[in-house]
C-alpha cells in the first residue's frame, strides 16, 4: 500500500471528538519523520468528506493555516479550542486501540 493510502486509512480511524498530530499519523504509518509528507497528503486529500483531515493538527494543537473551517468542524465535534485557537491536546487520539 502506498504511504499516502496508509495516511488516508489511518486518518479515517480518528474518532469524532479527537485529534491526532501529523507526526503521530506518520509514526502509525511506519515513517517516524514524515510529518510533512502527511500534511501534504492531507492537503491533497482526494477523499474529501470521507477522510476527516480536519482532525489532524500539529504537535502543539495548531490548526492548519488558511483553513478557518477546521476550527468550526472541530468545535462541532466537541473538541475545545484554546484562546490561541489551538486544539486542546487533552483530546488527542491515542491510536487504533482507543
Amino acid at each position: 500500500m502506498a504511504f499516502r493510502d496508509k495516511v488516508y486509512h489511518m486518518v479515517e480511524q480518528i474518532p469524532k471528538g479527537k485529534v491526532a498530530t501529523y507526526g503521530q499519523i506518520a509514526f502509525l504509518c511506519g515513517k517516524l519523520r514524515a510529518a510533512r509528507v502527511v500534511g501534504n497528503a492531507l492537503h491533497e486529500n482526494p477523499f474529501e468528506g470521507c477522510v476527516p483531515c480536519h482532525r489532524v493538527v500539529n504537535h502543539t494543537g495548531r490548526l492548519a493555516p488558511g483553513w478557518p473551517e477546521q476550527a468550526e468542524l472541530l468545535r462541532d465535534e466537541g473538541v475545545p479550542l484554546r484562546d490561541d485557537n489551538h486544539a486542546d491536546m487533552r483530546f488527542q487520539w491515542r491510536g487504533e486501540d482507543e
